[in-house]
């Protein structure tokens, strides 16, 4: 009851073959070649840097976004703090 021997093989590769038929192991073995070389060159693609994006696109007027952002008062001008008049009559009255 060791490992498979030659014989074994054969009649495993021989049901393999009338149960799926040459073309269509064929065909998967084809569709597995394209999908490694395309997991292949979506990884090449990956490594390279990306390019600069282009000038950006402008929309039509009645598509561009409505700015909504409230916008601040202007700044008030500065006021002189008033002071009161100096008298020098002044007395404490009691």
């Amino acid at each position: 009851m060791g490992g498979l021997s030659l014989w074994h093989w054969l009649v495993v590769i021989i049901l393999v073959m009338l149960l799926f038929g040459k073309g269509r192991i064929s065909d998967m073995m084809g569709d597995l070649g394209k999908g490694l070389k395309s997991f292949k060159q979506g990884m090449a693609d990956e490594d390279q840097k990306p390019s600069p994006p282009a000038e950006p696109r402008q929309l039509p007027r009645e598509q561009q976004p409505i700015d909504i952002t409230p916008s601040a008062p202007p700044p008030a001008e500065p006021v002189a703090p008033s002071v009161p008049p100096a008298s020098g009559d002044e007395t404490p009255r009691s």
